[in-house]
């Protein structure tokens, strides 16, 4: 059975290099797609390259789907995406900060702008203006970067109601990492932690709360174990990214490149204005 499998795994990766009508591509990430990314991912990303591909070329394309970290999790991703195990990758810089300590340069700057669309646009300049933030992709962890991913605004969900400051001194409140120093002075008790176990993790108060975007704690459902979300306006961030194995990449056909760019291009500015059209919605429902 070992054997049998390890000869389809060839056998499939052998299809991408092979057959270029026929392009099979391992797509994965850490979080569910009730992030508004990895959703947008798994229902606008996959089958829009799909049609266009089919539409306009002789190539099909279809998909190994991993999400939910049901392939790599959400601290493993680049690497995935380096190493071959997945072709197609989306994941959060703030899991990276040894690798990407630049990329969450938005979150050294909190209390910005709530609106995605603007952050996307701001972190699109500066990408223009610094190229190693795009090229440190290829140059280091053989992957390229094909978008740009906004969040929302992010806020603070929380166990309890609280009213200043000093209800949170000592209270553990958990984030993606470098959002946490927002609280820094807030004397709370920080802990770095991933979306996919908040629901748990808020249920069985390994923490009390979490730096998060409405969105997230919509689809997720954390408001059942904590039903207070405090609109604080700790600002939208551009701090996620989608990536293709460049070993994948190099082995596509020309015609294929062009139009995965074209949708990956679609899908970044779709980060910005989805978290946009459902934010007000989305925090409705939270209050």
């Amino acid at each position: 059975m070992l054997a049998l499998s390890l000869a389809a795994a060839i056998y499939i990766t052998a299809s991408t290099v092979a057959r270029a009508d026929r392009v099979i591509l391992r797509i994965a990430t850490g979080h569910p797609p009730g992030v508004v990314y990895a959703g947008l991912m798994k229902d606008y990303f996959q089958p829009e390259l799909k049609r266009r591909i089919e539409s306009r070329t002789e190539h099909t394309v279809n998909f190994i789907e991993g999400y939910s970290g049901s392939i790599v999790k959400t601290s493993e991703t680049l690497e995935g995406v380096q190493n071959g195990i997945v072709d197609i990758g989306g994941f959060c810089y703030c899991f990276e900060p040894s690798n990407l300590p630049l990329h969450s340069f938005q979150v050294m700057l909190p209390f910005g702008t709530m609106d995605p669309t603007v952050s996307l646009s701001i972190a699109q300049e500066v990408y223009k203006e610094v190229p190693y933030l795009t090229d440190v992709f290829e140059q280091q962890f053989n992957q390229k970067l094909l978008a740009r991913i906004a969040d929302a605004g992010y806020n603070l969900i929380t166990s309890f109601d609280w009213n200043t400051i000093e209800d949170l001194e000592g209270i553990k409140i958990a984030g993606a990492g470098l959002n946490l120093n927002w609280l820094r002075y807030a004397g709370v008790t920080p802990v770095q932690a991933a979306l996919p176990e908040a629901y748990t993790g808020l249920r069985t108060h390994v923490y009390e709360g979490w730096v998060v975007f409405p969105s997230a704690a919509v689809q997720l459902k954390l408001y059942e174990p904590s039903p207070f979300y405090t609109m604080i306006g700790f600002g939208s961030m551009t701090w996620h990214g989608l990536t293709i194995n460049l070993d994948t990449w190099n082995r596509l056909p020309a015609d294929f490149q062009e139009i995965l760019l074209e949708v990956a291009s679609d899908f970044e500015q779709r980060t910005g204005s989805n978290n946009l059209e459902r934010y007000e919605n989305d925090v409705t429902t939270l209050n």
